[in-house]
Parts: structure tokens; sequence; C-alpha cells
């Protein structure tokens, strides 16, 4: 509290940078839950709610810098053109998103004097960062947990109940007090840090009889539409397709390349898609691709047959904000920001999550990069799939922490669903990943290659695949709401 206020708001943003140590690829996530522990500290000692909201908004722009920073790869890609607007996303987005945690500092400090009331109002911001504006739930802290056992709450409760549960035990470890106190707190922190890093005790996935050949070109962003590179990473990828399997009992069943794998509209790949099907081998081949309809323009999935005729196609859903589309468009043109709008994208969204048959296979939800980011847009689907399949082009993100934590992201979904999960990546990383989230089997960034794969069974129904994010949202309100009325109490007895 000696603290001059100016250094405290420096303390709260060097706190955000260190929590984001959580976060792929560096995988400390013991640094962020000591770095929320200090959070709480520094909330409890502001006695206003509008300074505890530039505690929070403060703890949150050092966070989203960090764990964002591969925000700046896409711009790199034309570095000539768009290199001077990087620092200027990186800002802008921690900014925006620590607006949520300003928000939960500012409603819990207006709510309670005790700190466990910011337990339940970051949790609420959380959600909303989910949902609001299309939502943004990347670097999410729960998202920290995914390489230790504190990973399977995800099944039970999702990523809000993850969260929770992270934010509960940081406001322990916060709590001062004697030594009993402190006694609980050790152990607390002994129990939650074995949770974060030890290894994950369950039995090893069922592996089914099919196999599934993952496809990773490796095309570079910057060279990917190139005409004279183009033809070299298709031919890449038909050259990968047809590799024999180390044994006839390894022959794939399935063969999944990228997002955008073909620098051809769909429409008018006709001669490529039956070189696709023919270097399948009897397989289908499941693969990226822009496609029009009318005056639409999609990203689009296509399930190939080995005849190389489109079977089944999905077009990407939920889109990615600035880089597919312009929010509120109507709006931009008329202010004569048109090329602004053409350059942040102009897709149109497909009609909503649905499920593709496979035969023998079974059913799968096709998720086509960012969809995967979205707990409750994959919850979303019309029924409960066998798998869940990925294609993304994560050469966007670069070659360090973007690519690493969208895969972060996917292995949270599998938790969640109780669902395999198999993900083709242009520049990596492809996996095979099975319902309890462990990586079966990957290829690393930066490298051309093909993984075979078994498929691993599902599991049976998750409760997070059964109910969603209600729960948690019930429990927030009842919780908020009991807080509120017993403070409002507190104040009338006073007033007595």
């Amino acid at each position: 509290m000696r603290f001059p206020w100016v250094a405290q708001i420096v303390l709260a943003a060097a706190l955000g940078v260190f929590a984001a140590f959580g976060q792929a690829p560096y995988d400390q996530p013991a640094v962020l839950l000591i770095a929320l522990a200090g959070a709480f500290h520094l909330w409890r000692i502001q006695t206003r709610p509008r300074a505890a909201a530039v505690m929070g908004l403060a703890f949150g722009c050092g966070y989203f810098a960090l764990a964002l920073i591969w925000i700046v790869e896409p711009f790199q890609v034309d570095a000539a053109r768009h290199g001077w607007m990087a620092p200027f996303a990186v800002a802008l987005l921690s900014l925006g998103l620590a607006l949520f945690w300003a928000a939960a500092f500012w409603a819990a400090r207006l709510l309670s004097h005790a700190a466990f009331g910011l337990v339940l109002t970051w949790t609420a911001a959380e959600m909303a960062r989910a949902y609001v504006f299309t939502g943004f739930p990347w670097a999410s802290p729960a998202q920290a947990t995914i390489n230790g056992p504190l990973s399977q709450v995800l099944a039970l409760g999702g990523p809000h109940a993850a969260n929770f549960v992270l934010l509960l035990c940081a406001w322990v470890v916060s709590l001062s007090g004697r030594w009993p106190v402190k006694a609980g707190q050790a152990v607390v922190l002994a129990a939650v840090l074995w949770s974060l890093h030890a290894p994950l005790q369950r039995p090893a996935a069922v592996l089914s009889d099919t196999w599934v050949r993952l496809i990773q070109p490796n095309a570079a962003q910057h060279l990917k539409w190139q005409p004279e590179m183009a033809e070299v990473f298709f031919t890449r990828q038909l050259a990968l397709t047809a590799a024999p399997a180390q044994s006839a009992a390894q022959t794939p069943d399935l063969v999944v390349w990228p997002e955008t794998a073909i620098p051809w509209r769909l429409e008018t790949a006709g001669p490529a898609l039956v070189e696709i099907g023919r270097a399948g081998n009897g397989a289908p081949v499941v693969l990226g691709a822009l496609r029009a309809e009318g005056v639409h323009l999609r990203n689009a999935l296509a399930v190939i047959d080995p005849a190389g005729a489109p079977e089944a196609i999905y077009d990407k859903h939920h889109l990615v904000p600035f880089g597919e589309y312009m929010p509120f468009a109507g709006l931009a043109n008329r202010l004569g920001l048109s090329a602004l709008v053409a350059q942040a994208g102009i897709f149109s969204s497909g009609p909503g999550p649905e499920l593709l048959d496979f035969g023998p296979l079974g059913t799968a939800l096709p998720l086509i990069c960012y969809e995967a980011v979205f707990a409750h847009g994959v919850n979303a689907a019309p029924a409960r799939p066998d798998f869940l399949l990925q294609i993304t082009n994560d050469a966007w993100f670069g070659q360090y922490a973007g690519p690493q934590q969208h895969l972060a992201q996917a292995r949270m979904r599998a938790i969640e669903q109780g669902l395999p999960l198999m993900r083709a990546a242009n520049t990596g990383i492809s996996a095979m990943i099975d319902p309890a989230g462990r990586i079966i089997s990957s290829l690393p960034l930066g490298q051309a290659g093909f993984i075979d794969a078994p498929l691993p069974r599902p599991d049976p129904a998750t409760p997070y695949s059964w109910f969603g994010d209600v729960p948690v949202l019930v429990f927030l309100l009842v919780a908020l709401g009991f807080i509120r009325l017993r403070q409002t109490t507190v104040r009338w007895s006073y007033s007595d």
C-alpha cells in the first residue's frame, strides 16, 4: 500500500506480462497462478471501483500484449504494405480485451469488499469475452491448464469452469493470515501445482482399426498464392497423399489436407480434383478450398471421392473479423471506407455447424481454423459426432506462439467433448488428439510431411457436451446475486 499509485499500475502490467508465461510456447502455468494471486493482492488495496478497474486494465494489457504477440505475424506477410500496422494491432487488441478484465475488477469492488467476488466477476468476464462481438476467447487462463490433470475439468464444465477453478486457487493463495491459513495455502498450492504439471493418469485411448493420413505441405504464407509456387505445393501434397503406408494394416481410410489447400476455386478445379481422388488410392480426401456461390465467396471444406467429385461440402460459418469480413461493413461503406472493407475480407459465412458422414469411420464435426477456438460453437453441433475434424492454415500465425496456442485450444475441444480430434495444418502443427487431449502423433512446425495415425474411439458424452455453459452461467448469477444481497443487507444493518 506504500507504493505510489502509478507504481501499482506498472506493477499490475508487469504481473500481467508474467501471467502470460502460462500460455504456450512457455507453458509455465505455475507462473500464471502466482501472477493471478498478485492481481488479487492489488485489487484488495484499491478502495474505489475506478481504481480497481485501472488495475484490471493494466494487468490485462500486460497479459494480452505478450500472450497475443503473434498477432504481428499476419502483418509481416506483406511487411512493406502492412508492417506499420502491427504494433497498433497488438496494442488495440490488448486494450480491447483488457477492458473485460477492467470491468471484472470494477464490478467486484462495487459488489463487495471480499476478494472472492473477483473470482466470480473475472470468470464472468472471460465468459463474456467468448461471446461478445462474436467472441475472442484466445489466451483464456484455462488454456494454460492443458498439460496437466486440471485440464480434465474441461470435460465437466468447459473452459469457464476451468477458469473458475484456477481463479479460485489463485484467490486462496493470495489470502493473508496466521499459520493455519498459511498451512492451508501451502496444501492448496502444492495440489494445484501438481494438477497443472503432473502427467495425466488416465488409461491410454482405445484405438480403432481406422487409419487417417494428415498432410502438412508447409506452404509459407508469402509464397502460398504465387503462381510459380502454387503448383509446387499442390504437387507436394499429391506426392504425400500417394506415398505408401508402412504396412497394409496402416493404409489410410481417410486423407486430410489443410485449409485452402489448392490454389483454384472449388468449382473450377475439376482436373485437379481428379488427380487428388486418384492419389487417395481409394480413400476420400478432405481439403480446404475457396468456392463461389453466386455473389458469395466462401471458405469451404470439401470431401473428394476417389473419382474426384466433391461428395460433401461444408462452409465456414464463424468468420474472423477484420480477416475474413469487416464488421459493420454497411456503415463503413457509407463512411467512404470501401477500400478498408475490401482489404478486411469479403467472405460470406455458411449456415452453421453441421455433421459430415464418413460411412464406416462415423460422423465428423468439421472445423475450419478459427472455429476450433469456440467451445460453445463446437457444442452447438446438431448431434454428437464420432470425431472432430479441423483443417487450418496456421501459416498466418508464424512459427512461434500462435500455432502452439491454436493447438492447445484444439486439445481443449477434444477434452470438452470426449472426442478424438484430427488436425491438418498447413505449416503445423498437424496432430491426432485423443479424447483426453493427449497428442498421439504430430508433425512439428515448419516441416513438410504426413503422419499416419489410428483414429481413437470416442469416450462417452461428457457433462459439458450435454449442458454447455449453462450450469456455470447459472452458478455465477446465483453467487453474484447472493453477494449483492448480502452486501445490501450489511448496509441496511449499519443504517439501522
